[in-house]
This record gives C-alpha cells, sequence and structure tokens, in this order.
C-alpha cells in the first residue's frame, strides 16, 4: 500500500528541531489562550446574568442549558473517538482513496450520531427539528410553493398574525423548501428531518479532503480527513438545519476545486446551483465567497469560477423569477433580527464571546491551525527593505505562499468568520450558525507536525464529549 505521511511538508519554521520543539510549544500556548478566552467568556457570562443582562444564554457563551448527563451515547461517543484517533491516520496513510473517502464518512456519521445519542434519540434527534421555532412548524402551511415563494417576505416581520416562525424567518425560503420538499415525498416529521441533517452535514468529512486534493495536495487531505471527522461541531451537526447549510456548501466548494483541476464546465455549473442555493439556505452564506476564490488562487484558473458563478446567477434567477428577491428578504430580516432579542443581545459581549464559542465548536486545535497558517505567509518583504509599497517580488511571494490548500481555506474561513461577528447579525448561537466556516478551519490541521497530530485529534474528541455531557444543547 502507498504511504503519504512522509509527503506532508511541514510549514518553513518547522525543518529544525529547534525549531519544530518551539513551533510545538508555542502551538500549546496557542491553544491555552483559546481555552483561556473560553473560560473568561463562561465567567462574564455567568456575572451578566446574575445580573439579568439579557444576554439569553444560559450557559453563554453556548446558546444551551446547563446539564450534566448521560445517555447511550456516553458509551458510545467515546469509543467512536478512540477508533479514529487510534486508527484512522493510520488508514489515511495507506486506504486507496475511494475506499477512504467511505470510510470518513461513514466515521463521521458514527461520531455525530454517537453524540447525538448521548442526550437520547427523542431529545438528541427526533425532537430537534419540531420546535416552535422550528421550520417543521410552518410546513403543513405551504400547500402552494409558488404562492408561498411570492409572498415569503411579506412574512417576515413579526407581530403579524401570519408571521413565518422563527427560523423560517429568519432564513430565506430555500431552507423551508428543503423540509417542504422532504415532506412532498412522504418523509415528513421529526425524525426524517433529523437524518437528513445528519447524513448531509457528514458530507463535511468528504468535501475538505476532497477539495484539498484537487488543489494538488493529497498527502494533506489524508493528513487533513481525521480532523474533519471528529469536528466537535458534529454536537451541532445532528441535528440542526445548518447541518444541510454545511454539507451543501461545503459539496459546492469541494466541486468547484475538482472543476478547476478537470476543467469540467458541467462540474463547475453544479458547484454554482449549491453554492447559488446556499445563499436561500442562509443569508449568512453569502460569506462562503472568500473560500469559493481559494481553488482560482491555488489554480491560478478563473474559468471553472466563472462558469460556477454563471450557474449561481440561474439560481437567483430563478428564485427572483418565482417571485423572492434575495435582498429583499436580507433588508427584511435584519429588521426582523431587531425586532427580538438581537436587539437586547449586548454587542460588547458577544462580539468576542462568539469567538469562545467558536473554539468550543470547532475545538483548541484551530488556535495552532490558524497561528501556523498566518506563520506560513512569512515575511513579504526582506529585513533590509526601506519604506514604500511593497516590491512586485514581495507580492508575488506571498501570493505564493496563500496558494496551497492549508494555508488558504483556513484563512479564508477565518476572514468569512471576522465579517459575520463583526457584522452584529450573530449574537449568540453561532455554534451552529457558523458550522459552514468553522469546518474549513480544519483544512489546515495538515500544517501540524505528523508526530503531534493524534494529540490534538484527541483534544478535539475530548472537548465534543465535554460540550455534550456538560450542557443541553438547544440545537
Amino acid at each position: 500500500m502507498r504511504r503519504y505521511r512522509d509527503r506532508v511538508r511541514p510549514p518553513p519554521t518547522d525543518r529544525t528541531g529547534g525549531a519544530d520543539r518551539r513551533g510545538a510549544r508555542a502551538d500549546v500556548a496557542a491553544a491555552v489562550v483559546a481555552l483561556l478566552l473560553v473560560a473568561v467568556a463562561i465567567a462574564v457570562g455567568w456575572w451578566l446574568n446574575r445580573r439579568d443582562v439579557p444576554i439569553y444564554a444560559g450557559s453563554a457563551p453556548l446558546f444551551a442549558t446547563p446539564g450534566p448527563h448521560v445517555g447511550p451515547g456516553t458509551l458510545l461517543a467515546p469509543l467512536v473517538a478512540a477508533a479514529v484517533v487510534g486508527w484512522l491516520p493510520r488508514l489515511a496513510d495507506r486506504l486507496g482513496w475511494r475506499r477512504l473517502l467511505l470510510t470518513g464518512y461513514v466515521a463521521a456519521l458514527a461520531w455525530i450520531l454517537s453524540l447525538a445519542m448521548i442526550d437520547g434519540w427523542r431529545d438528541g434527534l427526533t425532537s430537534r427539528l419540531t420546535g416552535d421555532a422550528e421550520y417543521l412548524i410552518d410546513v403543513p402551511g405551504v400547500t402552494d410553493i409558488p404562492a408561498m415563494l411570492r409572498t415569503f417576505t411579506d412574512r417576515i416581520l413579526d407581530f403579524q398574525p401570519d408571521s413565518w416562525h422563527t427560523h423560517v424567518s429568519g432564513h430565506p425560503p430555500g431552507a423551508l423548501l428543503v423540509f417542504v420538499w422532504l415532506d412532498r415525498v412522504g418523509l415528513g416529521g421529526g425524525t426524517a428531518a433529523a437524518l437528513l441533517c445528519v447524513l448531509v452535514g457528514a458530507l463535511t468529512a468528504v468535501a475538505v479532503p476532497v477539495t484539498l486534493r484537487a488543489l494538488g495536495d493529497e498527502a494533506a487531505a489524508r493528513a487533513v480527513l481525521p480532523f474533519v471527522v471528529l469536528f466537535p461541531g458534529a454536537v451541532w451537526l445532528g441535528a440542526s438545519a445548518d447541518a444541510i447549510f454545511a454539507g451543501v456548501t461545503a459539496t459546492g466548494i469541494a466541486a468547484l476545486a475538482v472543476a478547476g483541476r478537470r476543467a469540467g464546465t458541467l462540474l463547475a455549473l453544479a458547484a454554482g446551483v449549491l453554492l447559488g442555493y446556499g445563499i436561500f439556505l442562509s443569508y449568512g452564506l453569502v460569506l462562503m465567497a472568500p473560500l469559493a476564490l481559494v481553488p482560482a488562487l491555488v489554480s491560478r484558473r478563473l474559468r471553472a469560477t466563472l462558469i460556477a458563478l454563471a450557474g449561481a446567477v440561474v439560481v437567483v434567477a430563478g428564485f427572483a423569477a418565482a417571485g423572492f428577491w434575495w435582498y429583499d428578504g436580507y433588508r427584511l430580516v435584519v429588521e426582523r433580527y431587531y425586532q427580538g432579542i438581537g436587539r437586547e443581545r449586548p454587542y460588547a459581549y458577544w462580539v468576542w464571546a462568539n469567538l469562545a464559542t467558536l473554539v468550543l465548536a470547532a475545538g483548541p486545535a484551530l488556535a495552532p491551525i490558524l497561528r501556523r497558517a498566518v506563520a506560513a505567509l512569512g515575511p513579504t518583504t526582506p529585513s533590509t527593505a526601506g519604506p514604500g509599497p511593497a516590491p512586485t517580488g514581495a507580492v508575488r511571494r506571498l501570493v505564493a505562499r496563500l496558494s496551497t490548500g492549508p494555508v488558504a481555506l483556513p484563512l479564508a474561513a477565518a476572514v468569512a468568520i471576522a465579517a459575520a461577528d463583526l457584522s452584529g447579525l450573530s449574537k449568540a448561537e453561532v455554534e451552529r450558525i457558523w458550522l459552514p466556516f468553522g469546518v474549513w478551519l480544519m483544512a489546515g490541521a495538515a500544517l501540524l507536525p505528523a508526530r503531534h497530530r493524534r494529540w490534538w485529534l484527541a483534544v478535539q474528541a475530548i472537548t465534543a464529549l465535554a460540550v455534550n455531557h456538560l450542557v443541553l444543547t438547544v440545537w
């Protein structure tokens, strides 16, 4: 069998033993700082709750209820985690590509479902999408899809007799349509909806490595796969509609990367349709744009990206022809957001506490990953360079350093997350809202030294297990 581990190129700063040790210490320090941010967010959130400041999160910074508990998944999830940590990195070196992707997908399903089962079958899965704020409550009222699309924006604002419920009103109609179509084919109800979320959400475990391989780095793709499988955000992939958002957009990015490599026109169009439909699943997914540009940046070819853009335009035009204009919906959703608790939640807390939530949802490994991604950019100009604009050669060096998947993808995800955070439209609940972005941070796991990856995988698994056992998550 072929082995790929030795082909993963370490960051330039870690080529010597001394530098490697310094890099490892810096990785640990970065993770400790990230966990300290979590601790501060928990302490400040507790203090704010005690003083009745309306942060509306009982287990801030998570949108959850305090409640240590166990369930059937308490035995299953640690076994899945141990199997992934112990065996999957070795299998990633040795299995053929398609068998590896299948193994990764099955392992991701096992991880998501075992975590959900910590809360039990009903509370962990079947009732997740049946609450008063969820999508399924509005499905029976959609008897005419064209009419629903034509009048969708009329029902976004709150305090009307026929206002959409919280999640439907806060998203474009594409999200509701998914569950309406599921109901139309005879798969209505909470169980089918939850399982669809899990099945589509698990596609992220395939899409991220496929993207890296298409960008020319199969060794990195193999190194990253176990991290995407054990993604701590799996706590919310099973089950929230945001799992569908993450799976659809991740598949779109992967298709775009493969199309760029193979000059596949139909595949590029399909990628555009998926990404175009993505912005009709959630308004915030327009921020997938930095990630969608990575294949063009790495391959230095624009053809697939332009074709994908045409595919996305077709989706936008289709919804517009049906009576729903995306920008009108977005404008009304911003107004609806400030009709509710979004108006009261303090930006001064959530703008940084959201990042603490991200540490729990993406795992502490995000800190060394981002540290190494930034370090991989290196200095853009020689230390002796004088004042004035950067030389063309320095710009080229910077672009060249960005033109690798393990560096460009997590940095693009970080840009999207920063934009979402600063917007003020994601105050709390980002453990699920940012799933489509957070999973791409794991693309940088290939930058971690090979001999340390199992330790970081274990840290990721422990994070998810701790969160799922210590609080009762809403999603």
